[in-house]
């Protein structure tokens, strides 16, 4: 549908098409003072998944829009003055692109993002100043149960313990009676996001749980059970197994700059060899 609807467009916009313009093997649907729409340019302009109808509404609105802004833009040539400094800061804006899209290239093709474990532990080692963590961090457990949930002697003795029985214990008992269960005596996780789930707010949380590694609270419908083992402060050095992807993120980017200096100084020794630098001072 959409192949037979652009041909009608092409059929019916490009009478008037210069024959003797090289278009390159594109198919030209509007011509503005030599400037030309192509029909590839608007297919690939096109929304997948539209109707016959709304390809023809977007196919309208875009041919408008590029008319409108090839004589906006031809309108603007012949009203400003040749602008020195636009000139050169468009050949600077090129050259930054270009310059930009060669260095990634070069990373691309040069660098790989496979670093082994044991250079990131020892850049993690090194500069510890760079992963301090930014809000608290817990290891633990917690449950939520109902306050009418049967055996809450035990939850509470189970609870507290991380490891061996009474985790098992806790975990089939959770998957009967609690509304709300996490482990993660495994794994870092933001305190925020357990507090969420509890009946406290804000730093007064934050505090509270610091001093308070274990801790049961109730309100009008449930009881809360959390079990602090490991905690993280504000500005405490982050745990590398929490900080291991800003890790491997910082040591790339300090990889790439060093490449890229690298690659800049061949170049310089190359050019300096080859006396293909003079110098006027």
């Amino acid at each position: 549908m959409r192949i037979v609807w652009l041909a009608l467009w092409a059929v019916f916009l490009c009478v008037s098409c210069s024959e003797e313009h090289d278009h390159r093997g594109k198919t030209p649907l509007v011509e503005v003072d030599g400037n030309f729409l192509y029909r590839e340019d608007l297919q690939g302009a096109l929304p997948s998944g539209l109707s016959g109808e709304d390809s023809l509404s977007f196919a309208e609105r875009y041919i408008r829009q590029w008319i409108e802004e090839t004589l906006l833009y031809d309108k603007a040539q012949d009203n400003i003055a040749d602008n020195e400094a636009l000139n050169k800061q468009v050949a600077n804006y090129r050259r930054a692109l270009v310059m930009h899209a060669y260095q990634q290239a070069l990373i691309d093709q040069r660098l790989s993002e496979d670093i082994p474990e044991d250079e990131l532990q020892a850049y993690y080692r090194s500069n510890p100043e760079l992963f301090k963590v930014e809000r608290p961090l817990i290891k633990g457990l917690f449950i939520k149960v109902p306050l009418t949930a049967p055996r809450l002697a035990e939850v509470r003795n189970w609870y507290k313990q991380d490891e061996g029985k009474a985790v098992e214990n806790l975990e089939k008992y959770s998957l009967q009676h609690a509304v709300k269960y996490e482990y993660f005596y495994d794994r870092w996780v933001p305190l925020a996001e357990i507090v969420g789930m509890m009946p406290l707010q804000g730093e007064e949380a934050d505090a509270y749980i610091e001093k308070h590694r274990q801790v049961e609270l109730k309100d009008t419908a449930f009881h809360y059970f959390l079990n602090v083992s490991d905690y993280r402060a504000v500005g405490d050095v982050a745990p590398y197994d929490y900080a291991r992807r800003q890790v491997k993120e910082m040591l790339l980017n300090v990889k790439q700059v060093q490449y890229l200096e690298q690659v800049k100084g061949d170049l310089y020794r190359r050019a300096e060899e080859r006396n293909k630098i003079k110098k006027y001072y």
